[in-house]
Order: structure tokens, then sequence, then C-alpha cells
């Protein structure tokens, strides 16, 4: 256990957490919506600080990350748990875990200097916090992050957007990118499907991109639940509101879960949220999990293909210094 950051005492021993949105107020013995911070005797505590459920060397486009130091290996890590129920979550088996299976924590410890070593060894330019939520086990990543941006290693988020503004202002210095889902763009959806609220995702995505970490969105589309034109729209709208250079990712989904009721996305679909995407304006919109050219970068300016992908696998990069190879227009990203 690590005592834990964001913790503010309230009466009678309760605490009172703000390291994400939902700013649980946690009486003694207990624990927050996340299910690994808990209340001992009016302190709180990290369940999660030395249990490393996951582990594994992906490439940076599994994230997916596609502008941000393409082609090259992520050392990706996850706790159990997660402040999130979503229904759809492709990582239930460890991210609900504390709270399918009564509070059980399992885990590997493994110290934020040996994660280091890790990454280095196996020749990763960056360390991913990913496959469940960063933001609740915040002390085991912010502890990693610090000592890996000494050590000249990149620090990526893939995470649901739920951090609050102090806890992103913390890790900022040490954050350099993240991929951040924006799940759907209504309340309505957020708390039926996701045990959330929408309006504090859409606050972190202005301020990540305000504290200048590069960021890419993913949207799951899930058929009759947030694919259509309307919806769809909006995402691509709002979006849009915070920067052109936001890349979209529009990935299919697949039954799994608790949304076993839903069939998988049609490609028809994503072809047509990734149009919706480039007709409000946005530079950059991908087809997620799915094959096929929606995977590719191409320029804004000639309307070329400069990053042929095949999966996660990069197989031609035309872009140099952070400009299209053929008629050197500038592509945003994070190039190396």
């Amino acid at each position: 256990m690590k005592q834990a950051l964001f913790q503010e005492p309230r009466e009678g021993k309760e605490i009172q957490c703000s390291l994400c949105s939902h700013r649980c107020l946690i009486a003694p013995g207990k624990r927050g919506i996340c299910a690994v911070r808990e209340n001992q005797e009016g302190v709180l505590y990290s369940l999660v600080y030395d249990k490393v459920i996951a582990r594994n060397i992906d490439p940076i486009e599994k994230k997916p990350l596609f502008h941000f130091l393409p082609a090259s290996r992520s050392f990706s890590l996850a706790t159990p748990g997660c402040n999130f129920r979503c229904k759809h979550c492709q990582n239930a088996d460890i991210s609900q875990l504390p709270r399918d299976r009564a509070g059980v924590i399992p885990g590997e410890n493994i110290s934020p200097t040996a994660i280091v070593e890790a990454a280095q060894a196996n020749r990763c330019a960056s360390i991913s916090y990913t496959y469940t939520e960063p933001t609740i086990y915040f002390e085991l990543a912010y502890d990693t992050a610090r000592l890996a941006a000494q050590a000249g290693l990149k620090n990526v988020f893939v995470t649901n957007g739920y951090i609050t503004p102090e806890a992103l202002k913390t890790i900022r210095p040490y954050l350099h990118a993240a991929n951040i889902d924006l799940k759907g763009f209504s309340d309505e959806f957020y708390k039926h499907v996701c045990g959330a609220r929408l309006q504090p995702v859409l606050d972190a995505i202005k301020l990540y991109k305000e504290f200048g970490i590069w960021i890419e969105i993913t949207t799951l589309v899930i058929p009759g639940h947030n694919d259509s034109d309307e919806e769809l729209t909006a995402i691509a709208q709002f979006i849009k509101s915070v920067g052109e250079d936001i890349p979209w990712h529009v990935s299919r989904f697949h039954p799994t879960y608790k949304l076993m009721d839903k069939p998988i996305t049609p490609q028809d679909t994503l072809k047509r949220a990734r149009k919706i995407g480039l007709d409000a304006g946005l530079l950059y919109v991908y087809e997620g999990n799915v094959p096929g050219q929606g995977e590719d970068t191409i320029c804004p300016g000639c309307k070329k293909t400069i990053i042929k992908r095949v999966g996660f696998m990069v197989q031609e990069n035309r872009v140099m210094d952070g400009r299209c190879g053929l008629c050197g227009t500038k592509i945003d990203g994070v190039w190396g």
C-alpha cells in the first residue's frame, strides 16, 4: 500500500478523494468507485501501487497513437481496477476485477525503477499506462513517469479522460502523450453504459491540449448507442473546436462483457464516421480495428498517403522532420 495523493480529510474521518472527477467521499473502511483506494482510519491509501497485473511490449500504434513516435515500441503496464464500469470493456477481467471478485487485488510487485529498467532493456521509446485506467494507479504512474523522463523515455496515458485538473497538472511535466476515449456525446450514454458523466471528459480533453500534451481521441462506435450521424457529428465538431490537428480514431465494436446484444460495427459505419470527421474539418481521421486504407495517414496538403499501416505495423513512412516528404506540408505530431 501507499498513502494516496489528492486526499482531503472531512468530518468523521471521511476522506474526499480528488484524483478523478467522481470526487468520491469515502467513509472509514470503504473504497472509492475505483475499488482500489481505501480509507483506513481517516487516511486514504492506494491498494495497487505495487500490483502490476499486466505488462507487455506493444507497438505505439496499438494505443492507438499514430502521430507519436511511429513504429516505436512502448512498455505497457496496468494494475487492477477502474473508475468506470463500461458494459463493453474489452479488459473487464482486470479493470473490473476488484469489483467483480469481492475486493480482491492480485498483481506482481514491480517497482517504478524496475519498470523503467525493463523498458530500457527492451529498447522501448516510451512507457504506456494502459489496459485499465491509469488515473486510478496514479501514484505508481507518477513515480514511474518521473524516473522514465529522467532516463530519456516518454510517458503515455491511454485513458478515459476522467482525471481532475489538479492531478493532470501534477503529472503534466512528465506526460508526453495520451489517447483519450470520447465514448459518446451524451450524459445518458456515459451514465448508463460507462457509469460516469460526459462534461468532465470534455473538460479534460481541452486541458490536455492546453497543457501541450500530444493527444489523440478514440471513439468505439457501437451500433444503436453512439453511431447516429448526429452524435458522430457532435463528437467531430467538438474535437475540431479543440484542435483540427487532433487525430480521431473511430473504431469497430465487438460484443463483449455485459454488452453482448449489439452486433459488430459494420465497416460502412466506420467509413461514414470517418467522412463525418473529415467533413467537419479534422485533418486526420482513422478507422480502427479493421484492415484497409482507413489506417493510413493522408497528407492534408497533397492528399497522398504518407504513412502506410497494416494492423499496428508501419509499412512506409514519408514524414520527414515533421513534414510531408512529397509536398512539404506540416504533419502534426511528435516524430522523434
